[in-house]
């Protein structure tokens, strides 16, 4: 710290500084307030004010009245009128519920809303505002509009034209204008100073010291006063135009040039749409702005066709062509703005065009699909009967020491068995006729009486049995080269026997395949992913399929699923796919999710679509399933279903009519829908749900099935040649 010994002289430079600090340390506090920002906490309020103090806040206030929003609005304007403030409206601002004050160099928001839950009640708040570019607004003056960032001034004053001179020379002078002579506008090369207003008279000032904020350095403006017949003045002040910029810079929007700067700019459509539009406030003379659209109409290779006729507000407008297009620029004055508005309209010929090439590509797309579905029909039905040809049609025997409530064939693999809820499932190399002449022939001297059913085909039977009550479901499909033998009902319901916890093979014996000992031995080491596959799998899967759902002319696939079986815990083979779709950009969603001990299923956004993942256990291992959309493509292809509800798309490859009944709709379908003399078969949006559907097609069987659908599926039921139905999920 310096230090003076008593007696010392102290240099004046001392003596200076002490006094200044004196000077500092006695002057009051407020000296160093804001003189330009409003205390809002000084200002008056309306009767029955209930302010709001639960947040303070220095730079609002807000309370509640006992009134409707109209009158609050009303008789705060009133108020604060009679306290010196002026009220005004900004340019383009008309329709703006809020109120706008200038009082001096000080500005005022004041903004309403409905009490909540209370439309007798109204809540009201003050906001300052900056006046960053002040100009005077005379006394009594009405029909002000005011900008107080650039400034823009319009209104009318109540005095006559020689009085209201006066004010403006005075006013000006007081808050710092200087008007400009030719001297002092020489810095600026395009300044006319000489322009004689017919019945008034206009002059030019500038603001050499900036703005009060000194936040930015003033532009010149232009004051213009005339005079009116019911002996009152109007006023405009506004940027002078030489100040303003004349070579204006591009911007886009919606497809269409648009020139900056700007006030405020809005579009519709885009250069895709049949129509698409422009309309912008732009801060520039007209002039500049019909030079900068000379400029972009023939960057653009747009081509001008002389004028158009004029509209209300319009100063200019011109018609203009392109290729693919015809429109039309107009071009007005509001306020101190060239407003603009552009429209383009796709000509006639081209969308013409453009809906003829997209009929042949549909045309085509649907005749690709008839031929690739034909295409696999017969490929399905050469590899069915390939398949079927290694199918035992030899009587079948009883399977001894079985502990279901209907007997087993001899030769059922893969059993499973649920007694609480029903259900049995295996698989068998019999064909479908002998496992069908199996049960039959079983059940019937058991009591059960089978109901008829229409489904009795060589590669899939339905069969229903009754008795006292209760009731067994069963369904015998051709799966490859096995049959698929699955029933449910009351009939199948009993208490499941349960294996032993500490099960162990007996000594000197070989632990089977199934045994959870073994699967935990299989899944000793870390999951990895198989590279081969197109969606995430282990590579120690026991058994791996991949569909996918795609139509000619698309490349990417609607739909991909994927079914495969891990030797692995549940546990592991779920921070498998964690692990792997997080490194793929797939987000898990919390919506849906269930993970217990033997069941798993997420929800994920994967960067092509929705995707679900489901995990489960049978056999000693972790069954997956794992499904991706892609709505894109789903789409591009029109069978995208809508919000939530599912689409059926129906098609018929017989060379009969075929009718479908479902949801209480009969819906025709004729032969070779979706070929080329139907391009597009018969669509149906329904709410999800299960739905039972019959169909009738001459010289062959009615057709009864049931088919369950979710919201956003899309499944197509393809009619065959001999009538019978196959559901197959597009997306």
């Amino acid at each position: 710290m310096l230090t003076v010994r008593r007696g010392t002289n102290v240099p004046a430079r001392w003596r200076l500084f002490a006094y200044g600090l004196f000077v500092l340390t006695s002057c009051p506090v407020t000296a160093l307030a804001d003189d330009g920002i409003v205390d809002v906490h000084t200002l008056p309020k309306l009767q029955g004010a209930m302010e709001d103090t639960s947040r303070p806040d220095p730079d609002r206030v807000q309370y509640g009245v006992p009134t409707v929003v109209a009158v609050t609005a009303a008789a705060a304007k009133k108020m604060l009128s009679a306290d010196g403030w002026v009220p005004y409206v900004r340019p383009l601002d008309e329709t703006n519920t809020n109120l706008a004050f200038k009082k001096g160099r000080q500005g005022l928001s004041v903004s309403f809303t409905q009490g909540l839950g209370r439309p007798d009640q109204s809540a009201v708040s003050y906001t300052p505002d900056r006046i960053y570019s002040n100009v005077p607004f005379p006394d009594g003056a009405i029909d002000l509009i005011f900008d107080e960032t650039r400034p823009y001034l319009g209104c009318i004053a109540p005095a006559a034209f020689d009085a209201t001179l006066n004010f403006y020379t005075k006013e000006m002078a007081a808050i710092g204008w200087r008007k400009l002579t030719p001297e002092t506008a020489a810095s600026w090369p395009n300044a006319d100073l000489t322009a004689i207003v017919p019945n008034g008279l206009r002059a030019y000032y500038d603001h050499p010291d900036g703005d009060s904020t000194q936040f930015y350095k003033q532009k010149p403006v232009m004051l213009t006063l005339t005079r009116r017949d019911d002996g009152r003045t109007n006023v405009e002040i506004r940027i002078a135009p030489f100040a303003l910029p004349t070579n204006l810079e591009a911007d886009e929007m919606s497809g269409l040039p648009i020139p900056k700067p700007h006030k405020s700019a809005a579009g519709r459509g885009d250069a895709r749409s049949n129509r698409h539009e422009v309309t912008v406030a732009a801060l520039a003379d007209l002039p500049a702005v019909l030079a900068f659209y000379h400029r972009e109409f023939a960057a653009r290779g747009w081509t001008e066709e002389g004028n158009a006729p004029l509209a209300p507000g319009d100063d200019v407008a011109v018609k203009f062509s392109s290729p693919e297009e015809t429109g039309v620029l107009r071009l007005g004055r509001k306020y101190d703005f060239t407003m603009v508005g552009l429209s383009a309209q796709v000509k006639d010929s081209v969308l013409a065009a453009r809906a003829k090439a997209k009929k042949d590509a549909d045309d085509k797309f649907t005749s690709d699909a008839e031929a690739m579905i034909k295409q696999v029909t017969a490929a399905d039905e050469v590899r069915r009967k390939a398949q079927a040809a290694t199918l035992s049609d030899s009587p079948l025997s009883v399977l001894a020491n079985s502990n279901t409530p209907v007997p087993l064939p001899e030769n059922a693999q893969e059993v499973k068995f649920d007694g609480d809820e029903g259900r049995l499932e295996f698989n068998s190399t019999s064909t479908v006729k002998a496992l069908a002449a199996f049960y039959r022939a079983a059940l019937k001297p058991a009591g059960w009486k089978e109901q008829p059913s229409v489904i009795n085909q060589p590669n899939m039977a339905v069969m229903e049995f009754a008795k006292g009550g209760k009731s067994i479901s069963m369904t015998v499909m051709q799966m490859g080269p096995q049959v698929n033998v699955n029933a449910d009902g009351s009939g199948l319901v009993m208490a499941a026997a349960k294996p032993a916890a500490s099960a162990k093979p007996a000594s000197g014996g070989k632990p089977s395949s199934s045994d959870p000992a073994v699967a935990s031995a299989k899944s000793a080491g870390p999951l990895e992913a198989d590279p081969e596959s197109a969606l995430p799998v282990p590579k120690q899967h026991s058994s791996t399929s991949l569909g996918t759902a795609k139509l000619p002319g698309i490349e990417a696939p609607f739909r991909r699923e994927l079914e495969a079986s891990v030797p692995a815990e549940l546990s592991d083979v779920l921070a498998f796919y964690r692990t792997e779709l997080t490194r793929l950009g797939w987000q898990e969603k919390p919506d849906g999710a269930a993970i217990s001990a033997d069941r798993v299923q997420l929800a994920f956004a994967s960067p092509l679509g929705p995707a679900m993942l489901k995990l489960g256990r049978a056999n000693g291992e972790t069954s997956v399933n794992l499904v991706q959309k892609n709505p894109d493509a789903a789409t591009k292809a029109d069978i995208m279903p809508k919000p939530g509800q599912a689409k059926l798309m129906l098609g018929n490859m017989g060379d009969k009519d075929a009718q479908l009944t479902i949801n209480k709709q009969t819906i025709k379908v004729a032969a070779g829908a979706g070929g080329p003399q139907s391009p597009k078969g018969p669509t149906l949006d329904l709410p999800p749900g299960k739905y039972q559907y019959s169909l009738k097609m001459a010289g062959q069987p009615g057709r009864n099935a049931t088919i369950e659908i979710a919201a956003g599926d899309a499944w197509g039921l393809m009619v065959g040649p001999t009538g019978e139905v196959l559901p197959l999920q597009m997306y």
